[in-house]
C-alpha cells in the first residue's frame, strides 16, 4: 500500500467512482524543471489520464500539467506522455494483473514526498451501474447518520 505523507497535488475522484481499487503502489515520475515548478503551484489534473505498460516500461497518458508562467521556451507540452519510474518486479506485477479481463491501471493521486513527485497507481476493476448506485446510497446513509448525530449532540 502506498502511503501519502506529503503535499497532495491532484486527486482522481472519478477513479474511485468508476472503479473498484484492488491494489495500489507508489511510482516516481520523470519530469522536466518547469513541470515541477508548475506542480509546486498545484497546476495538475489527472481526471482523464490512464496508464499503459509498453515494452517493459510504464507511461502515463493524458496527465495535464499547465505550463509554468515564467518558463518561456523551457515549457513542455502540457499533455505529453510521461514515464513512470517503477522497479521491474512492480512492472511485471502490473503487467500480469492487466492481462486479466476487466482490470486496468489508473492514477489515483499525485503528491510530493519530500522534494520528489510521486504518483499513486491503482489496479482497478470497472464498476457496473448498480455498484455505483449502491455506493451513492451508502454515502447518503452515512451523511444522514452524521447529520442526526450532530443534531442530537447540539440539542
Amino acid at each position: 500500500m502506498a502511503k501519502t505523507n506529503g503535499k497532495l497535488i491532484a486527486n482522481n475522484k472519478k477513479a474511485y467512482h468508476d472503479y473498484f481499487i484492488l491494489d495500489t503502489c507508489e511510482a516516481g515520475i520523470a519530469l522536466h524543471g518547469t513541470e515541477v515548478k508548475s506542480l509546486r503551484m498545484g497546476k495538475c489534473s489527472i481526471k482523464e489520464s490512464f496508464i499503459r505498460v509498453e515494452n517493459g516500461e510504464v507511461y502515463i497518458y493524458g496527465m495535464h500539467i499547465s505550463p509554468y508562467e515564467k518558463g518561456n521556451i523551457f515549457n513542455k507540452d502540457p499533455l505529453r506522455v510521461r514515464k513512470l519510474l517503477l522497479h521491474k518486479a512492480e512492472i511485471n506485477k502490473l503487467l500480469g494483473k492487466t492481462k486479466e479481463k476487466g482490470v486496468a491501471v489508473v492514477p489515483l493521486k499525485v503528491y510530493f514526498k519530500g522534494s520528489l513527485v510521486k504518483v499513486e497507481v491503482g489496479l482497478a476493476k470497472g464498476k457496473k451501474l448498480y455498484d455505483k448506485r449502491q455506493d451513492i446510497a451508502r454515502k447518503d446513509q452515512q451523511r444522514e447518520a452524521q447529520r442526526d448525530f450532530k443534531v442530537r449532540n447540539l440539542g
